[in-house]
């Protein structure tokens, strides 16, 4: 069948262009795109090469939420109408042929995906609004983050970057009842992880932030999460920690190496945490259940919503390094 998705090229060039889907088979399932969220760190990581899932001209995007438009003869959990969240898209080609890696390709009119596994679908509470929850897998990372690390209730834990991965863990840390300090360079973003929770927001920009956090927690934070994925800044996010601490490496800092002052850590003894992915379907149950109850108010973090005939200036706009957009919709239908 065919579709409409935002397809980048190598040249990074980005339009809006036909694609044709596989047709349906016997265990998938058609959905058509309500809304799709962008991640402006993993998709623009793809998009300039940084990390590859597959070869150029890709299509982007790996959440959205949509109408099931028609199942499979063996799929039997959701029917035609229901309103689901998708992790990624099947496998596309452009009209003449030529193949595109779906890297998970949810910027798109429509998706063919399945129940279950790692990236199936999942159905949407009644009430969810289905702008807010297409940006479900942001939050979903950060939770995983905090769940592996098991930061206790009444502990400091410090954010360092408050990009919407940074959020996440920001919300999630003070649900667990944390002591959270938020560490940013943006006082827009600071002012967003105080309304995800954040008890103490440092303008690292401004003043010593180490200093502030030792003030703050005497011998340091209790957990570590670098959410930052700048290489350059993992020596500064270790010396939050304090001795016998934990340190997460939250970020994506991509497929090169990367270095940092061994002695620290070493001497500090500290735990560490490489969380992958967004913890599965737990994780992105629990948090769209959280943004439809108004416990986790994610629509303060979507900057820019946008139609599907915008996307491909709006990235245009992003690859050029306007900082202005921080969360962002494409509404599909």
């Amino acid at each position: 069948m065919q579709a409409t998705a935002l397809v980048c090229d190598q040249a990074m060039q980005f339009s809006l262009s036909p694609v044709i889907l596989p047709q349906l088979g016997p265990s998938d399932v058609l959905v058509k795109t309500a809304y799709s969220g962008v991640s402006i760190g993993t998709e623009f990581a793809l998009i300039r090469n940084k990390i590859s899932w597959g070869p150029f001209p890709i299509v982007t995007g790996y959440m959205a939420t949509g109408i099931v438009q028609a199942v499979g003869e063996s799929v039997r959990e959701v029917r035609p109408g229901e309103k689901v969240f998708v992790r990624g898209n099947g496998t596309m080609s452009l009209p003449n042929g030529t193949a595109i890696s779906p890297v998970s390709g949810t910027h798109c009119s429509h998706v063919i995906t399945q129940v279950g596994g790692t990236h199936g679908l999942g159905v949407l509470p009644d009430t969810a609004s289905m702008q807010t929850a297409s940006m479900f897998v942001i939050p979903a990372v950060g939770f995983h983050g905090v769940d592996m690390a098991e930061p206790k209730m009444g502990q400091t834990v410090v954010v360092h970057g408050c990009g919407l991965i940074g959020l996440g863990v920001v919300a999630a840390a003070s649900l667990r009842g944390c002591k959270v300090i938020a560490v940013d360079v943006q006082d827009r973003q600071l002012e967003m992880a105080k309304a995800m929770g954040a008890d103490v927001q440092i303008n690292g920009s401004k003043t010593d932030a180490l200093a502030q956090v030792q003030a703050l927690s005497e011998s340091g934070a209790d957990v570590v999460f670098e959410c930052t994925g700048v290489p350059s800044l993992i020596d500064t996010a270790i010396a939050f920690c304090r001795n016998q601490g934990k340190f997460v490496w939250q970020g994506n800092y991509g497929q090169a190496p990367v270095s940092f002052n061994f002695l620290v850590p070493h001497g500090k003894q500290l735990q560490t945490f490489f969380p992958c992915d967004d913890g599965l379907m737990p994780c992105r149950q629990t948090v769209i259940k959280h943004m439809t109850s108004g416990v986790l108010p994610w629509e303060k973090t979507i900057t820019h919503r946008i139609e599907a005939a915008q996307a491909p200036s709006m990235f245009e706009r992003i690859n050029q390094g306007d900082k202005d957009i921080v969360g962002m919709t494409i509404q599909w239908s």
